[in-house]
C-alpha cells in the first residue's frame, strides 16, 4: 500500500490520495429493487442495540435501506445539473464523489464498484473502499480533481461545487452537481439518472419516500414532541457544533416527530451553541454519530465538549443516541430508514 499527493499547481490545494483497491465493472444482471421493510427493524427502538456504548445509550439505526440489484448503466445519459447545466455523461466507470449522501445511492444501486475517488473522512463502506481519498472543501481546485483522473465528478453541494463543477465542464469533464438541500427522494432520483439508470432509482425513491410517509404518519400520533440535540464534532473549523436549519439532521428530527433546539435556538447549518444555552434548551435526547462519538474520543470527550449537557433532561437521563453518519448527517436513499428508527425510539419516550 503506498501514499501519494497530488498538489495541483493552480490553487495550491493538498489532496491526500491513498491507494487501497482497483475498479471493477458492475454486474450486468437487470436490477429489481428489494422492497424495504414495513417496520423498523429491531435496533430502532427501545430493545435497541446497546453493544460497545456506555451503559444506557442506544444505537438507532434502520437496517432497512432499499437496495437495487445490480444493473449496466444506459450511456449516454443525459441529465440537468442542479446548477442548471446540461449534462452528457458517457463513462460512470471512475466516479469522484463529493460525498457519502451520493455514495450510498451508488451503493443502493449496486455501483459501489464504480466510485472512484471520495472524501477521506467517508463514513459510507464504498467510501472507505474507494481507491483514491482526497481533501474535500470549498477550495478545491479544477487542477486537483482533474488529477484524479476520474470519469465523472458527481458534486453534492451547489455551496461547494457549483463553481468547480462549471469550470470542469470548461475542460469537457463530465461534472454533475445533485444538492444536498432537497428532499431524499429527488436526490435518489438524480443520482440514478447521472449514472444511466433511471429507471432503478425511480423505484428507490419511492421505497424512501414511502418510509418517510411512515414515519410521519407514526410522529403524528405522539402525544408530545421530545427535544432533541444533535451534535457534531466536525463543525466550526473542529469546535463542537449542534445541527440547526439547513441541515440534514434537522429534516430527521422534524420528520421523526422531535424538536431540534439547534432550529429553535436559530443555529444555522452546523454552529456552536454556547453552554448556556444548551442548558435553557433542555434537551431530552443527545443524538451523536458514530463518526463524531470518535471524533469527540468517545464518551468523555462527548460531556467535556459541552459539560453543561449534563445539566440538561438528556444528561441526567443518560439518554445518548448514536446513529450511523449517512442516516443523521446526510440526505440519502438511507433517509428513510433512519427516519423509521428515530421515530420509533421518540415514540416511545414520547409515550413513557
Amino acid at each position: 500500500m503506498k501514499n501519494s499527493t497530488i498538489l495541483p499547481t493552480g490553487l495550491g490545494l493538498l489532496l491526500a490520495v491513498l491507494a487501497v483497491g482497483c475498479n471493477r465493472a458492475p454486474s450486468p444482471t437487470p436490477a429489481s429493487p428489494t422492497p424495504a421493510s414495513p417496520t423498523p427493524s429491531a435496533t430502532a427502538g427501545g430493545g435497541a442495540d446497546t453493544a460497545g456504548l456506555p451503559q444506557g445509550w442506544k444505537r438507532v439505526a434502520g437496517q432497512d435501506v432499499p437496495q437495487a440489484t445490480a444493473a449496466t448503466p444506459r450511456l449516454p445519459a443525459r441529465v440537468r445539473s442542479d446548477d442548471g447545466a446540461e449534462v452528457e455523461v458517457r463513462d460512470v466507470g471512475r466516479i469522484v464523489a463529493g460525498g457519502d449522501d451520493v455514495i450510498a445511492v451508488l451503493e443502493a444501486l449496486g455501483l459501489a464498484d464504480n466510485l472512484y475517488a471520495a472524501p477521506e473522512r467517508s463514513a459510507t463502506a464504498a467510501g472507505k473502499a474507494a481507491e483514491k481519498h482526497f481533501l474535500f472543501n470549498r477550495t478545491t481546485g479544477v487542477e486537483g480533481v482533474l488529477s484524479l483522473d476520474g470519469s465523472l465528478f458527481l458534486g453534492n453541494s451547489l455551496r461547494r461545487h457549483g463553481v468547480l463543477a462549471e469550470r470542469l465542464r470548461a475542460t469537457g469533464h463530465a461534472a454533475v452537481v445533485i444538492d444536498d438541500l432537497q428532499p431524499p427522494p429527488d436526490k435518489v432520483r438524480k443520482v440514478a439518472e447521472a449514472v444511466g439508470l433511471p429507471v432503478q432509482g425511480q423505484a428507490l425513491a419511492m421505497q424512501v419516500q414511502a418510509q418517510m410517509d411512515q414515519a410521519a404518519a407514526m410522529a403524528a400520533h405522539n402525544p408530545r414532541r421530545p427535544r432533541v440535540i444533535a451534535l457534531s464534532a466536525s463543525g466550526a473549523g473542529g469546535l463542537p457544533t449542534v445541527a440547526g436549519a439547513d441541515s440534514a439532521a434537522n429534516q430527521l428530527i422534524t420528520l421523526a416527530g422531535g424538536i431540534n433546539i439547534g432550529e429553535e435556538a436559530g443555529v444555522a447549518n452546523y454552529s456552536q451553541l454556547s453552554n448556556e444555552g444548551v442548558v435553557a434548551a433542555a434537551p431530552e435526547v443527545i443524538l451523536v454519530t458514530d463518526n463524531d462519538l470518535r471524533l469527540f474520543g468517545g464518551e468523555a470527550g462527548l460531556w467535556k465538549a459541552y459539560p453543561t449537557l449534563r445539566h440538561t433532561p438528556a444528561g441526567a437521563a443518560n439518554r445518548v443516541w448514536v446513529m450511523p453518519d449517512i442516516a443523521l448527517k446526510a440526505t440519502s436513499v438511507g433517509s428513510g430508514a433512519g427516519a423509521l428508527a428515530l421515530a420509533q425510539a421518540l415514540a416511545e419516550l414520547a409515550r413513557g
